[in-house]
């Protein structure tokens, strides 16, 4: 009788995990377009936030499966630097985006001008 209770709330667990698709669209208010898992189509599915940590401006990345990725923004407009992570960013300018890949993923941030920040 203790082995089933011993099992049961890992039952219970199990019956709460699901096999949906993950969204095709990561949940959030402003998205990016990017290109996940080496694919080498854009399309605006990554949601973007901005966050504060340590006086710095930080991006954060998510992914429509739950994964996600912290930018920091770096200062005098040199673009933006993987916050955490062994990986490095590679960073390039796409027509009139800024294209960050890191890893098997690229996202492509849209740039502004010091004046045009009130924009976004």
């Amino acid at each position: 009788m203790k082995t089933i209770a011993a099992i049961m709330p890992l039952l219970v667990l199990a019956a709460c995990s699901s096999n949906a698709a993950p969204p095709e669209t990561a949940d959030g208010a402003e998205h990016i377009s990017c290109a996940l898992g080496g694919d080498q189509a854009f399309k605006p599915v990554c949601a973007v936030e901005r966050a504060q940590s340590e006086g710095k401006l930080v991006l954060i990345v998510r992914h429509p499966d739950g994964a996600f990725r912290r930018f920091d923004v770096l200062g005098g407009g040199q673009g933006l630097a993987l916050s955490d992570g062994a990986e490095t960013a590679q960073v390039a300018m796409a027509g009139a985006d800024l294209e960050v890949a890191v890893g098997p993923d690229k996202y492509r941030f849209p740039v502004t001008a010091k004046g045009d920040a009130a924009a976004h």
